[in-house]
């Protein structure tokens, strides 16, 4: 039996389990195992450890270990290199190397949604290892990029890896009207509405919209989000990160296995998941 596991702290949310063993079964991989290792920063070494055993192919990298996973690494690819995070980890030649899935299941969803961000405004919620995906990959495609963030040192670090000309907000009311009056796409990189603290949002409902945004929330479970329900409520278009989920896990699923990803089962896995929650 080869394993492989998800490393976050919680894990109640996740999707991954269901939507991966769906597809390790559908291309005949049915000795392969996907679940979910709940683990806590102090414990983290441990995990890592514990991949390089005979029976782990790998493993998927969520909150809040994007970042700290790094040093625990043999190496990491360039990509994931120049983002500063890791959500995938594939082992070769006895070696175990971080690679970063998000920024490109990040765009082939949003290219999927028909969202356009080349020259235009993306305003993007949080500074964590999402974050960072977030901004390396709008700003790869020519975005310009505005960040909110409580944690003012923390997006500061992120630029400062980036090297690129972002603008930092806190995340106050004031600052939020002043940062999202010409985004055109907003982007919650914050765990903020995740199951089971449904009720929370990043975005304060005293701020209204931009027009014509598209509010994209990385949180994929509930299925409607307290944001999006924010921004449909104004008549925007708005969709959660289920379309993301899929997508990155369909690039780890390859670079873990070999064999093409098959993503519609993935979606119906995940999908079917969530009703059952």
């Amino acid at each position: 039996m080869l394993k492989l596991i998800l490393l976050g702290f919680p894990l109640t949310h996740s999707l991954s389990p269901a939507m991966h063993n769906a597809a390790l079964d559908a291309v005949g991989l049915r000795d392969w195992r996907y679940d979910a290792m709940p683990i806590e920063s102090a414990r983290l070494s441990e995990a890592v450890e514990l991949i390089r055993g005979d029976e782990f192919a790998g493993a998927n990298v969520t909150v809040p270990h994007k970042e700290k996973i790094i040093p625990l690494l043999d190496g990491i690819t360039p990509v994931a290199e120049a983002i500063g995070a890791v959500n995938t980890i594939v082992k070769r030649d006895g070696k175990i190397i971080g690679h970063n899935t998000d920024a490109a299941g990040l765009l082939a969803d949003l290219h999927l949604h028909g969202v356009k961000i080349q020259d235009c405004v993306v305003l993007v919620l949080g500074a964590g290892g999402s974050a960072r995906a977030a901004v390396a990959a709008c700003a790869g495609m020519g975005a310009k990029i505005k960040i909110i963030a409580r944690r003012r040192e923390q997006a500061q670090s992120l630029i400062s890896n980036l090297q690129l000309p972002i603008t930092i907000y806190d995340l106050t009311i004031n600052d939020l009207h002043r940062a999202s009056h010409d985004c055109a796409l907003i982007l919650n990189c914050t765990p903020l509405g995740m199951s089971p603290n449904v009720d929370s949002s990043p975005w304060f409902d005293s701020v209204p919209f931009p027009k014509e945004s598209f509010v994209y929330d990385l949180v994929y479970n509930p299925r409607q989000t307290k944001l999006v329900k924010q921004a449909r409520a104004q008549g925007l278009n708005a969709d959660t990160g289920l379309g993301m989920l899929i997508e990155q896990g369909a690039l780890a699923f390859e670079l873990w296995t070999g064999k093409d990803a098959p993503r519609s089962l993935m979606r119906e896995s995940a999908e079917q998941e969530l009703r059952d929650e």
